[in-house]
């Protein structure tokens, strides 16, 4: 049972109940903050928002000016006392068309701010989530990210802007509204706020219905964007296998959730939409038959009756605004917060200095040292213990381990992606001078990760995606270098590929991968089974056309192909934690024994033999000569 506090014990409001107890439990601050958040982003369109709000105010004043000004019209017409009617419709007139002008102007600010405020917003997120620690944004499932940059970007943007411009219009309006009609008659404004118990009372039922309503669809809208994010990304398996009517009763049970629960919305809101109609309706036909009875005994006229009722209607509307501000401040609020847990993520680490530093000593080539290094995912699975490991400018060294075995998190250390929890990863140029990798240095590295990585777009956009003022002689070079070039120039680089590079084959996709990581012109090369695709002829072609263009390149290729480990120097192996040097021939060996096996284990297609027609086949007799097929 909840447990209502101070003058809540009447309204008995959650919403309101929540904000009263984050006074005393100390959640208050963390409430601010968030709304201070969001006021960061609209504070330097202040003057705007402050003309907004004089502006509304303004305007809710000459509205309620025109009320009355049609009441004294409607006063005239009836007493047939003509003397100031002119006037009065040039005032009324006068007065729409600025109500008119200005409403516009308004909504035409409005727009243009929260535009704004929301571009501002994907704008901060985006660079922070682009620049999140790579082990604590691989937290968040891809559906939840998307559902956090769009729909709670979309919430507080709408908010940042008008809350407190229309809640202080909406106060200011309320308490005009009833001053008038209190002067004019004590009784009419109590009746006009009659159902004011009432509607808090509601209020307190609808504003939870809400919550649990905005609360589920997060949740559904997160599970939705992840499936569709997968579908689309893996959309060649599920065509492989023949899966396509699995996924599509998954999009409809996804459907189904939807439909059943905005349904069941819907229903609720018809329900208490009813009950507050019934109620609107029972106060105004009080409110109607007390102006009729004051009508009927002279008391006031036509004109007086209709500005009351109109006004009761409006003090009602502005109450039910200033309710609904509440559940509004506090959906801006956690979706504030949502946003806030990606953008105070810890960043990468930079230091631009340092880059400076090396690139001083860099034209001799790099030196990769790891010194003692001890790195886990979690807490008692570690990928590496304690191991060392060292390479220098010119190497080629190909890094073996079984599927797993932490080849993708050497390269992931290797670009300052993660940090080991103990030990360093360091870079030294020609002075020795070692250096922690940082984000920074990453411009040292050239990486073609495992997988399609090339993007829509033209080839051209894809190569000068990683250096913009890459020339096109620069771009052919690079795409020749990585046997590219061969089915490139047949279709020019400024033919436009699809998503993942739709329109080429796999081996074309990671040769253009290559050549974009040979534009980068790094000191140092990492290539995680990077020419997995490619045929032998190919793959060596490709490896010493990238060796032959600079032997002062690290090259660091993960690879199970024995073609590949006859190019190499070292080769090692990634067991136990550690980063052992494995003898070169030996191992040369045993991957060409184990690939001459698997070749072993395919068996060739069984031809079957020609029967003669007629040939009693339950007899084990294989002596005819004749196609079976001609039986």
């Amino acid at each position: 049972m909840n447990k209502y506090t101070g003058f809540n014990k009447y309204i008995k409001s959650e919403s309101l109940q929540k904000i009263i107890d984050s006074f005393s439990d100390g959640t208050i601050r963390e409430f601010l903050a968030d709304w201070k958040w969001i006021f960061s982003f609209s504070k330097k369109y202040r003057w705007i928002i402050v003309f907004y709000t004089i502006t509304g105010i303004f305007g809710s004043t000459l509205g309620l000016g025109s009320a009355y000004i049609s009441r004294m019209l409607i006063n005239i017409v009836v007493g047939q006392e003509t003397g100031k009617l002119g006037l009065l419709i040039g005032f009324m007139l006068g007065s729409t068309v600025f109500s008119l002008v200005m409403s516009s102007v308004n909504s035409r600010i409005f727009t243009k701010i929260s535009i704004y405020v929301n571009n501002d917003i994907q704008a901060e997120i985006f660079d922070k989530i682009i620049d999140a620690n790579w082990n604590d944004i691989s937290q968040y499932k891809s559906g939840d990210l998307l559902n956090r940059f769009n729909g709670d970007v979309g919430t507080i943007s709408a908010n940042a802007i008008n809350w407190i411009p229309n809640l202080i219009i909406s106060i200011y309006t309320f308490i005009i509204t009833f001053i008038v009609l209190f002067k004019m008659d004590i009784y009419m404004a109590l009746i006009a706020i009659f159902s004011a118990p009432f509607l808090l009372i509601m209020s307190r039922r609808i504003m939870r219905k809400q919550k649990e309503y905005r609360k589920r669809v997060l949740e559904l809208n997160s599970g939705m964007m992840s499936f569709e994010v997968e579908t689309f990304f893996n959309f060649d398996m599920i065509k492989s296998f023949g899966i396509i009517g699995y996924y599509s009763k998954k999009l409809r049970s996804w459907q189904q959730k939807y439909k059943e629960y905005n349904l069941d919305y819907n229903k609720f809101q018809i329900k208490t939409g009813i009950l507050m109609t019934l109620v609107g309706t029972f106060v105004s036909m009080i409110a109607f038959g007390y102006c009729l009875y004051r009508l009927w005994t002279g008391q006031i006229l036509y004109g007086d009756m209709t500005f009351f009722l109109q006004q009761r209607s409006s003090l009602s509307a502005r109450f039910n605004g200033l309710i609904g501000t509440i559940p509004g401040m506090l959906n801006s609020a956690i979706s504030a917060h949502r946003i806030r847990e990606l953008v105070e993520l810890p960043r990468e680490k930079h230091d631009a200095e340092s880059y400076e530093q090396l690139k001083k000593v860099s034209s001799e080539g790099l030196t990769i040292h790891l010194d003692s290094v001890t790195f886990g995912y979690s807490e008692g699975k570690e990928v590496y213990k304690d191991t060392d490991f060292i390479i220098r400018p010119g190497e080629i060294v190909a890094m073996l381990a079984s599927s797993g075995g932490g080849k993708t998190t050497l390269m992931r250390m290797l670009l300052g992606m993660i940090e080991p929890q103990k030990g360093a990863v360091t870079l030294s140029g020609a002075d020795g001078k070692e250096i922690p990798v940082n984000a920074d240095l990453r411009q040292f590295f050239a990486y073609v990760p495992q997988g399609n990585t090339v993007l829509s777009g033209t080839i051209a956009e894809n190569m000068r995606m990683v250096r913009e003022d890459v020339t096109d002689e620069e771009i052919i070079e690079a795409l020749k270098t990585a046997c590219a070039w061969e089915f490139v120039e047949k279709i020019g680089i400024n033919s436009v590929l699809g998503e993942r590079g739709r329109g080429i084959s796999e081996g074309q996709a990671q040769r253009l991968s290559i050549a974009r990581a040979l534009i980068r012109n790094c000191p140092i090369l990492l290539l995680d089974e990077a020419t997995s695709a490619l045929d032998m002829d190919t793959e060596e072609r490709v490896i010493k056309n990238i060796i032959k263009a600079d032997s002062r390149k690290i090259i660091i290729v993960s690879t199970h192909r024995p073609s590949v480990l006859k190019m190499c120097q070292s080769i090692y192996r990634i067991e136990g934690g550690k980063i052992c040097e494995v003898d070169k021939n030996t191992e040369i060996i045993n991957m060409a024994e184990e690939e001459k096996n698997r070749k072993s284990d395919v068996k060739p297609i069984e031809i079957i033999p020609k029967l003669e027609i007629g040939l009693d086949i339950t007899n084990n007799s294989n002596s005819g000569n004749d196609d079976l097929w001609n039986m």
